[in-house]
């Protein structure tokens, strides 16, 4: 089950032969994979500390919050590697977390269930409620 859940780091690291031996862009694998890497150590964090705060809006916001600087970092290390090492290292950093993202994002479907580890929301029992 921990293979699954970071099914998307294997794939960043495996990729990494097949980049250095076919000759492609290597800075903006570098960079794309080390923007990767940092927002999932920073979401493990989160969740982390959202599992030990018990007020729902403060464990929201902080949530919402690690998701925007997950998004703000992974940009910055496109526009990184396109500026600083050329335009194809910009669509391989790009490529790289385009494809991480969407492995992370369907593992996440098999493997979350509830992320803050609580009981998971089942349905509801049906009926009326019975006075006793």
């Amino acid at each position: 089950m921990v293979f699954l859940r970071y099914l998307d780091v294997c794939l960043v690291l495996a990729t990494a032969p097949f980049v250095l031996i076919g000759g492609l862009p290597a800075a903006g694998y570098l960079i794309g994979a080390a923007a990767w890497m940092l927002t999932r150590l920073g979401t493990e964090f989160v969740l982390a500390r959202a599992r030990r705060i018990a007020d729902p809006k403060f464990r929201a916001g902080l949530q919402v919050a690690g998701m925007m600087g997950r998004i703000w970092l992974v940009a910055l290390g496109i526009i990184i590697a396109r500026f600083a090492a050329g335009k194809s290292d910009g669509i391989m950093a790009a490529a790289l977390v385009l494809a991480a993202f969407t492995v992370y994002f369907t593992m996440s479907f098999f493997t979350r269930g509830n992320p803050l580890g609580g009981p998971a929301a089942g349905p509801r029992p049906q009926g009326r409620p019975t006075a006793s």
